[in-house]
């Protein structure tokens, strides 16, 4: 007995030890660099080495990418695009997706057939260009929302319709029975039931609206509407004042880019956690 407990804590150790390699040399090892040569001035940064730096450029680089890389303007309009599709799809989604899993409708089945199908077809460029033409919203913020909350529409209602087949009516029934209505039905039963797919599924969103750039570039031209991927192009690629080879500056813009992002998982890593292995309700 000893000795397989023995052999299964070596086995446990070994995996362990395993995967904290495999963590540091495919996510540590990049994120170090990344955040190590941000620091550095140009001659040391072009190196793309792992050392820490011999002269610190800290506050000259990251002050550069405020001021000149319009850091603050694509913050303001990743905010702006983010935070409202999370709202609706997330309202919309679990709505559409109640629907979908409690209706017996032949009709409601191929509407939602269709909707989970646009998670496997790339959303159409010039169609879309040339709606959003046709409605006088082409380069507006609206027009890009909209845009942005239809591509994610779909996947919301596919995993959530699954997660809601799982649960129980029996609450929903007896909340009818009672009176309620269904406003009152999906408000205070059915949203706080899908609590963890729906806290899933905006950690999924957030990511995705956040990094989003193909359609970004299409859609948002002006400086002025550019989101922060379309901001660290533009400043790293295109711009008047720097050139892809100021390594120092890109890195820094990949930092401050990618630093909302990571202040969220900080701070809800718990809850990603919890949710991610929640698989079905508590009581």
């Amino acid at each position: 007995m000893t000795d397989k407990i023995f052999h299964s804590s070596i086995i446990s150790i070994t995996k362990y030890l395993a995967l904290t390699l495999v963590a540091i040399l495919w996510v540590g090892l990049p994120l170090w660099m990344l955040v190590v040569n941000s620091f550095k001035p140009l001659t040391e940064a072009g190196l793309l080495s792992t050392s820490l730096p011999q002269q610190w450029r800290i506050v000259e680089n990251y002050t550069t990418v405020i001021e000149e890389g319009n850091y603050l303007t694509g913050l303001t309009n990743s905010l702006l695009v983010t935070l409202p599709t999370i709202i609706v799809v997330i309202l919309l989604g679990a709505a559409a997706a109640w629907a979908y899993a409690r209706s017996r409708s032949n009709i409601l089945k191929v509407t939602y057939f269709i909707a989970a199908l646009s998670i496997l077809l790339p959303p159409a460029l010039l169609p879309t260009i040339f709606l959003l033409q046709n409605l006088g919203i082409d380069g507006t913020r609206i027009g890009y929302l909209l845009v942005t909350i239809g591509t994610r529409l779909g996947g919301m209602i596919f995993l959530t319709t699954g997660f809601i087949r799982s649960l129980p009516i029996d609450f929903e029934e007896a909340a009818a029975i009672d009176g309620a209505s269904k406003i009152r039905i999906f408000w205070n039963i059915i949203l706080p039931l899908l609590t963890p797919i729906l806290f899933v599924n905006a950690i999924l969103l957030l990511i995705s609206v956040w990094n989003e750039f193909f359609f970004a570039s299409f859609l948002m031209p002006s400086n002025e509407l550019q989101t922060l991927p379309l901001a660290l192009y533009r400043f790293s690629a295109t711009g008047a004042q720097y050139s892809s080879k100021n390594w120092h500056l890109i890195f820094a813009h990949v930092v401050l880019t990618s630093l909302p992002l990571l202040i969220v998982y900080i701070f809800a890593q718990n809850r990603i956690i919890s949710s991610l292995s929640t698989g079905g309700v508590k009581g």
